[in-house]
């Protein structure tokens, strides 16, 4: 048992030199996050690298660039679905787009927008609602190389069926088979749900707001991080909200105890959406 304990300890120290070396070496910063979560990563890709320490690890992502891109993509949570949360979407659509339809413009934040999926399924109830046309929607994520998928809009044809069923439960207006042509065992979305979009790269624990925004969707996101991350994140996300602005945060978040939770209304608790009234 002692043996285990020392071996875990020595583990951490070797976790913690790698997240500062990262930080100081390339600007990214993992230190905030979710320690077990973060543990099991590291591990996993060790273990997939055939790899024998995290010191080894460090070696290799320290002096080779490549090895870094490979260690963020493996950091980053990119599972996700097309109206995953159908209730979300719902919700959105009845609460959210009135606000919109009164704006001559409206912006929007996807932040951790991974593979893009949420950031179509909110370009599809946009376009249903007719307002897609005035709106722009900021898609950004920490990691680059997911984002160049997400822009491409290609999904395994083989998810399209659970995408049309999340679809059909999240209000559906038209078929789902519109949206997207097929080829080589491969769904494309239309290019037309991307014409409002901007992909950009954006690291939430170390970038700062760089714009004002009507809505911002941070999904699924800071359940990966500790208590100190999710105060700067929260924060982060106060500045970049316009008064009466909305939040859409997971089903597993809450801006309940946040620090900035004074600062707003609920607007559904199951939908995790919420109203800047200061």
């Amino acid at each position: 048992m002692l043996a285990i304990q020392q071996a875990q300890s020595i583990e951490d120290i070797e976790i913690d030199l790698l997240l500062e070396g990262i930080f100081r070496q390339y600007g990214f910063d993992f230190r905030n996050y979710a320690r077990s979560s973060l543990r099991r990563r590291v591990r996993n890709f060790i273990h997939d690298e055939r790899l024998e320490s995290v010191s080894i690890l460090q070696d290799r992502i320290l002096h080779d660039r490549g090895w870094l891109d490979r260690f963020v993509y493996s950091l980053s949570v990119n599972v996700s679905s097309m109206f995953r949360d159908p209730h979300f979407y719902v919700t959105f659509r009845r609460q959210v787009v009135p606000l919109l339809r009164t704006y001559p413009f409206s912006r929007i934040w996807v932040a951790g927008a991974s593979m893009g999926e949420e950031v179509y399924s909110l370009a599809i109830v946009l376009e249903e609602e007719g307002i897609y046309n005035r709106c722009r929607i900021y898609a950004t994520d920490i990691n680059d190389a997911v984002l160049k998928k997400a822009k491409e809009g290609i999904y395994p044809l083989d998810l399209m069926q659970t995408y049309a069923h999340n679809y059909a439960r999240a209000g559906k207006k038209r078929l789902f088979s519109d949206y997207h042509t097929v080829a080589y065992e491969h769904a494309i979305l239309n290019s037309s749900l991307r014409a409002n979009v901007v992909f950009a790269q954006h690291n939430l624990a170390t970038d700062a707001s760089f714009n004002e925004f009507h809505v911002i969707l941070c999904r699924n996101v800071m359940i990966y991080f500790n208590n100190e991350l999710q105060a700067h994140v929260f924060k982060l996300l106060h500045e970049s909200l316009t008064t009466f602005g909305v939040i859409g945060l997971g089903a597993k978040e809450t801006m309940k105890f946040s620090p900035r939770e004074y600062a707003y209304e609920e607007i559904d608790k199951t939908a995790r959406l919420y109203r800047r009234i200061r």
